[in-house]
């Protein structure tokens, strides 16, 4: 008896712990499975990265990843000149960094009617407004041009300026709205109490208490319009006014015939102002609305 009833006491004492190797398994192999997936999914990024960075300095680059026989900078001395870099990239910075600046100012006064005086009209003027960013840039850019053309706006980098703020006002309202809301009107009552006009308390009270909005802002309507190719392309004409979005196109020739290494410098080249623009801006994207003790209840 005292032989048949030992094996069924040690059967009933690992049981346990085999049930509990089990939860553990499965959560290490599911871990492991998304552990895959993220590398692989960081592999698809890496990898068109380290092909502009590789064939940047490679003096024979084409479309495989391969580690240069030798490093030279002959690229990147082809593309820096006025013509192929200098100029292009002036254009942008004019056309973007005039349109970044007319959409924050005017999504930041259109915004704050949204967020501080409630009406009946709001809500179906905020559905409209994100109606008008669903509609795809090519459907409107017949009427557009045909327009531009009666007013003497085509080919001008004032009548691109325009249409670019215009383009990215929808969402920049939308995003103004939702960090205006989070600053508390008690503020601004104070401030009004004190004598202040509400284009003050604006200025010198919600702008500066919503700077990570603000930044955001900024950021994402710079960056739009930095990539955008099509809009300059149907509305400029002369070859002196083309931004770097679209001067970028003269690197692939005919007949299939590409110059990769210079593609990829100045790709790097025409990367740097959008980097260099988050660099500046980071402490105010990762911040925080600064109103703790700000109100008392």
């Amino acid at each position: 008896m005292a032989s048949t009833l030992a094996p069924r006491t040690a059967r009933k004492t690992r049981t346990p712990a085999a049930s509990r190797r089990t939860p553990t398994s499965r959560r290490t192999r599911r871990r492991l499975a998304a552990d895959a997936g993220l590398l692989a999914a960081a592999a698809a990024f890496v990898l068109p990265l380290a092909w502009v960075v590789l064939s940047a300095l490679d003096p024979r680059a084409s479309l495989r990843v391969k580690v240069p026989d030798g490093v030279t900078l002959d690229n990147f001395d082809a593309i820096l000149t006025p013509e192929i870099t200098f100029t292009p990239l002036l254009n942008s910075l004019v056309l973007c960094g005039g349109a970044t600046a007319l959409t924050v100012v005017c999504a930041a006064l259109a915004a704050y009617p949204l967020s501080r005086f409630p009406s009946r009209l709001n809500r179906p003027f905020l559905l409209t407004v994100l109606f008008a960013t669903s509609l795809p840039i090519t459907a409107i850019m017949v009427p557009v041009y045909a327009l531009f053309v009666r007013v003497n706006l085509i080919d001008t980098m004032q009548g691109t300026i325009f249409f670019f703020a215009a383009s990215q006002l929808p969402f920049a309202i939308w995003l103004m709205k939702n960090f205006m809301d989070g600053v508390p009107k008690e503020l601004e009552e104070a401030a009004w109490t004190d004598g202040a006009s509400s284009l003050q308390s604006l200025l010198r009270i919600v702008l500066p208490l919503m700077g990570p909005g603000v930044a955001v802002v900024t950021v994402f309507s710079f960056v739009m319009m930095w990539g955008n190719f099509f809009v300059p392309f149907m509305l400029l004409l002369t070859p002196d006014q083309m931004p770097a979005s679209v001067s970028i196109n003269d690197f692939f020739g005919n007949r299939g015939m590409v110059a990769y290494g210079q593609l990829a410098a100045f790709s790097i080249v025409y990367s740097t102002p959008v980097i260099l623009l988050y660099v500046l801006i980071s402490r105010r994207l990762g911040g925080g609305f600064a109103l703790g003790g700000a109100v008392k209840g």
